[in-house]
């Protein structure tokens, strides 16, 4: 039987994880503005399998303050739904400010076009990866990758408190799309956009003169179990662990080369950014090293740092 009292929460609807002892799930939180698109995504997430809560549904009850508490407390995952709107409304204010507090996972979701998060949700928000439904509604194929992305998100950040069901076996037509099973991946892998190509950890070390324990971080046509990097939260910044040899991701301004090593240094924070000039909803994204501002990027087959952006600098998220 499911425990109704996990799940994730979204604007106003909340994805809650089966069999988990803690009080815990996901939700989302919108304007009501965004209801119709708020709810058209809760029904797609929920026919995928993920437990999801959503306060149209019959969440909220009685005083709005103790449902929206009780709503983010037992949240694994809140999903704000970004807008001017939402930014100005208190009560959405005084529910991602508690989900903060609480410690709750945050995966926002961008719903407005020309615009940035600022004042308390710009500061919430500030370093999380959102993803972009700004073009969700201009057509079908636009939304399927938009909740695609979303699911992913989702799963990365919170797949291990989530019990998703298995989606039902029933006679559809061999026409018919058949339905996904949503897993969380070991980590994320990264596929340069105009190369195609991955980014792979070697087992070749690297010989350097102030140390040997550097490893070299090469380009990959296939993506295999050394292509996952775990996202490790910095200050500031995130580091990436390849969740093979354990090996963090770094980049040796110097020498205009990418490395791996055994332990994080400077040279290995990085931040990961929505790449905001994309229009294909794949997960395009934006990676730049911490310490030296350099974007990475990929030209003539191979690894460089770009102090500005171009389209060598665009990768997509795995």
């Amino acid at each position: 039987m499911r425990d109704s009292s996990v799940h994730p929460f979204f604007g106003k609807a909340v994805i809650a994880p089966a069999g988990h002892n803690s009080s815990s799930h996901c939700a989302r939180t919108h304007q009501w503005d965004d209801q119709a698109l708020v709810k058209k995504v809760y029904n797609r997430l929920k026919d995928d399998g993920l437990p999801v809560w959503m306060d149209i549904e019959g969440g909220i009850t009685g005083n709005i303050n103790d449902a929206m508490a009780a709503g983010v407390e037992d949240a694994a995952v809140i999903c704000p739904f970004m807008t001017p709107e939402y930014q100005a409304s208190r009560s959405c204010k005084k529910e991602l400010n508690y989900a903060e507090s609480r410690e709750v996972i945050i995966v926002p979701v961008m719903l407005a076009e020309n615009w940035e998060a600022s004042e308390w949700l710009g500061l919430i928000t500030a370093g999380l990866l959102w993803v972009d439904f700004r073009n969700a509604e201009r057509d079908e194929e636009n939304f399927e990758m938009c909740v695609k992305s979303l699911e992913e998100e989702i799963m990365f950040n919170a797949g291990h408190l989530l019990t998703v069901d298995e989606p039902p076996r029933e006679e559809v037509d061999q026409a018919e799309t058949p339905k996904i099973c949503l897993k969380k991946k070991p980590g994320r892998s990264f596929r340069h956009a105009l190369s195609q190509l991955y980014i792979h950890e070697s087992d070749e070390q690297l010989i350097h003169p102030t140390t040997d324990s550097r490893n070299s971080v090469e380009l990959s046509d296939t993506r295999g179990d050394q292509c996952y990097w775990e996202e490790i939260k910095g200050s500031g910044c995130k580091y990436y662990r390849n969740v093979v040899t354990n090996r963090f991701l770094g980049f040796d301004s110097n020498r205009n080369q990418i490395h791996s090593e055994a332990s994080p240094s400077v040279s290995e924070e990085w931040l990961l950014l929505v790449d905001q000039t994309d229009q294909s909803h794949k997960r395009a994204v934006v990676i730049k090293n911490k310490r030296t501002g350099k974007f990475l990027a990929v030209q003539n087959g191979r690894f460089t740092g770009l102090t500005s952006y171009n389209g060598d600098c665009k990768w997509f998220l795995e």
